[in-house]
C-alpha cells in the first residue's frame, strides 16, 4: 500500500470541528442523507449515556476530510457526512426547544441571546465583512436546499409527503430528536440546561479521529482501513465523485449523472462493486474488490475516458442483473436461456460472469446458449456434486474472458478446452454422486427438486414441473421403531437426505404414506405417475438397497450433466 501523506490526524470533538470557523462541504454527488431510526436510536442512547455519566466520552469513529486548494477554511467531507449532518440536527432540535421557551416568554432576553450564540456556534456563522450568515455544513445537491431552508430556519415543510426520501429522513431525524429531548423534562424547561446539554454533552464528549487528506487517492486508501459507525461513504460513492470531477461543462456532467443513475438503478448500489469487478475482469487478471478505485483512477484520467467507462457499464448492467434472475425480461425471447440461468441461480455461480459478459458481446446467440449450458454442467459437477472450491474457478474464467475479449477464443468448444482442467471426470462424478446428500430444508430444497426433475425427465422422457410433486423420503425423516430394525441411528442421520433415499410423489400420495413402513409405501409408489418412483421395487429398504439405487441414479447423472464437448 502506498504511503499516505496525511495533513493532520488527531482526536477532535463535534464542537471543535464545527466551532472553528470552517465550512464543511459534502461533495455535490455524494450519497443522499440515509440514516434512519435505528441509527438515530444508537446515537441518542450514546448521548444519554454521556449525559448521565458526566466524566465519560464516546468515540464516534473516524472522519475523513479533504482540504480545499483555495481556502484553509473549507473542507470536503470524504467520510462522515451522515454523522455530522445528524449531530447538527441534534443541535437544531435543542435550539428549537430554546425558541419554544422564548415564545412562552420564559427568560425571553437571555434565551434569545443563548439561541443566537448556539446558532452561530453550531449552525451558521456571520461573516464580519458582509454580515451575512453562512452555513457551517453544506449537504449534497439533493439535500442542501431543504437543510438550509427548513431545518436551520426551523420551518416545517408544507407537504412532507412531497419531499424526496432523503429529505423526509432529514425531517424525521429532527422530529425524532425533538421528541426525545421532550423526555428530558428537567432539561427542556431551562434554556441554560439546554445550552449545557448541547455544549457540554453533545459538542464536547462525542469524539472523532479527524483525518485530513490531500486528494482522492489518499482518501480512498484511508477509507479502505476504516470501519466507522453507521451508513458511511462507500467505494462506489468515491468512484462516482472521481468520475464526475473529470467533466468540465454542465452538459457533460448532466449526461454523466443520467448515465450513472441508470446504472445504479439497474444494478443497485450494494451490488455495484461486484459488477465493476466483473467488468474490469474483461481486461485484467485477479481484480480485487479493494483495488477497484485505484484501477479506474489509473486508467481513466479525463472526461472522454470517463464517458467510455460509463457507456460500457451501462451496456453490461442489464446483463449483470439478468444473469442472476431467470425471470428477467432480458431472457424473454430465449426460454432455453431462462432454464440455464435458473440453474446458475440454484448453484450460486458468479465466477463465470466475466466469461459470460465477454461471450454475450462476441458470440452468436446460439453459441452463447451453448456456453450457458457448459457453465451449468461444469458447475454442477464441480461445485454441487464434488463440492470443490468455486473460488478456484475464478482465475480460469477470468483468463477465458480476457481471451474472448481479445479475439483469441471465438466459440464454446475453445472455452471448454481452456476449462478442461476443472471439468470433473465421469469417474469422479459417479463416485461423488453415489454419496451425494442434500438437505430438503430451506434453500437446498429447490436444489433437490431440480435434481429429481432432471433424473425423472431422463427416465421417462417427460418434462416435470418442479412444483407438481412432493419430495418423498423413503426412509422417513422421523422414522418409527419398525425402520430401526434395518437402520442404526447413525445410518438414519447419514442417509435420510441421500439422493437415493428421495423420490418424487404426488402430494396426496405423500400424505397417505407419511411415516408408514416400507411395504406399505412400496405399494403406494406403484400408483405414482413418476417412473423413478414406480421403479422402487426392492423387497426391503436397507442401507444396501438405498446405496444401490443411488449408484443407479449416479449413472444417469453422468450422462445428464455432460458437456457436449467432452466426447
Amino acid at each position: 500500500m502506498a504511503r499516505i501523506n496525511l495533513l493532520d490526524t488527531r482526536t477532535t470533538s463535534f464542537g471543535d470541528l464545527i466551532g472553528n470557523g470552517r465550512i464543511y462541504r459534502v461533495p455535490p454527488f455524494q450519497r443522499d442523507y440515509s440514516w434512519s431510526e435505528e441509527n438515530w436510536e444508537d446515537l441518542w442512547q450514546d448521548i444519554l449515556l454521556l449525559y448521565t455519566n458526566p466524566d465519560s466520552s464516546h468515540y464516534m469513529g473516524a472522519i475523513v476530510l479533504q482540504s480545499s486548494s483555495d481556502s484553509d477554511k473549507e473542507f470536503t467531507i470524504i467520510d462522515g457526512q451522515q454523522r455530522l449532518a445528524t449531530l447538527s440536527i441534534v443541535a437544531i432540535a435543542a435550539i428549537e426547544k430554546i425558541q419554544k421557551l422564548v415564545e412562552r416568554e420564559a427568560q425571553k432576553e437571555a434565551n434569545q441571546e443563548r439561541q443566537e450564540i448556539l446558532k452561530r456556534t453550531y449552525l451558521s456563522d456571520r461573516d464580519p465583512r458582509s454580515l451575512r450568515y453562512s452555513s457551517k455544513i453544506l449537504l449534497n445537491e439533493n439535500n442542501n436546499d431543504f437543510y438550509q431552508s427548513n431545518l436551520i430556519n426551523l420551518r416545517k415543510p408544507l407537504n412532507i409527503r412531497s419531499l424526496s426520501k432523503s429529505n423526509q429522513l432529514l425531517w424525521e431525524a429532527f422530529q425524532y430528536f425533538s421528541n426525545h429531548l421532550e423526555e428530558l423534562s428537567d432539561v427542556v424547561q431551562s434554556g441554560e440546561k439546554l445550552a449545557g446539554f448541547l455544549t457540554d454533552t453533545v459538542a464536547q464528549r462525542l469524539l472523532f479521529i479527524q483525518i485530513n487528506v490531500e486528494d482522492e487517492l489518499n482518501a480512498y486508501t484511508v477509507f479502505e482501513t476504516l470501519n466507522a459507525r453507521g451508513i458511511e461513504l462507500s467505494s462506489t460513492d468515491l468512484l462516482k465523485n472521481y468520475l464526475f470531477s473529470l467533466f468540465q461543462g454542465p452538459d457533460d456532467l448532466q449526461e454523466a449523472q443520467r448515465q450513472w443513475r441508470k446504472i445504479i438503478n439497474t444494478v443497485q448500489m450494494e451490488r455495484f462493486p461486484d459488477f465493476l469487478r466483473y467488468y474490469l475482469s474483461l481486461k485484467q487478471i485477479r481484480i480485487r474488490r479493494e483495488r477497484l478505485f485505484k484501477i479506474v483512477r489509473e486508467s481513466v484520467k479525463e472526461g472522454q475516458q470517463a464517458f467510455e467507462l460509463l457507456d460500457q457499464l451501462e451496456n453490461y448492467s442489464s446483463l449483470f442483473i439478468a444473469l442472476s434472475n431467470s425471470n428477467d425480461e432480458f431472457w424473454r425471447d430465449t426460454p432455453e436461456n431462462r432454464s440455464y440461468i435458473r440453474e446458475l441461480e440454484l448453484f450460486r455461480v458468479k465466477q463465470a460472469y466475466p466469461t459470460l459478459f465477454a461471450a454475450y458481446e462476441r458470440f452468436s446467440p446460439e453459441s452463447f446458449t451453448r456456453l450457458l449450458k457448459l457453465v451449468c454442467v461444469l458447475s454442477f459437477r464441480y461445485t454441487v456434486v464434488s463440492s470443490l472450491n468455486p473460488n478456484d474457478l475464478e482465475t480460469l474464467y477470468n483468463r477465458v474472458a480476457i481471451s474472448i475479449t481479445n479475439g483469441e477464443i471465438t466459440n464454446p468448444k475453445q472455452v471448454f478446452d481452456n476449462l478442461r482442467s476443472v471439468y470433473v471426470s465421469d469417474e469422479k462424478l459417479l463416485q461423488d454422486f453415489s454419496l451425494l446428500s442434500v438437505s430438503t430444508k430451506g434453500q437446498k430444497k429447490k436444489l433437490v427438486r431440480y435434481i429429481l426433475c432432471k433424473l425423472e425427465a431422463d427416465a421417462s422422457n417427460v418434462e416435470v414441473n418442479e412444483d407438481s410433486f412432493s419430495i418423498e423420503h423413503i426412509l422417513p425423516e422421523s422414522p418409527s421403531s419398525d425402520w430401526r430394525q434395518n437402520f442404526t441411528d447413525t445410518q438414519i442421520e447419514e442417509m435420510v437426505y441421500c439422493i437415493g433415499n428421495l423420490t418424487l410423489l404426488e402430494p396426496h400420495l405423500n400424505r397417505q404414506v407419511g411415516n408408514e413402513i416400507y411395504p406399505v409405501k412400496r405399494e403406494v409408489y406403484q400408483q405414482s405417475v413418476y417412473r423413478l418412483t414406480q421403479n422402487i421395487l426392492a423387497e426391503a429398504w436397507t442401507p444396501n438397497t438405498l446405496a444401490t439405487r443411488q449408484k443407479f441414479l449416479a449413472q444417469r447423472a453422468v450422462h445428464i450433466w455432460k458437456s457436449d464437448f467432452s466426447l
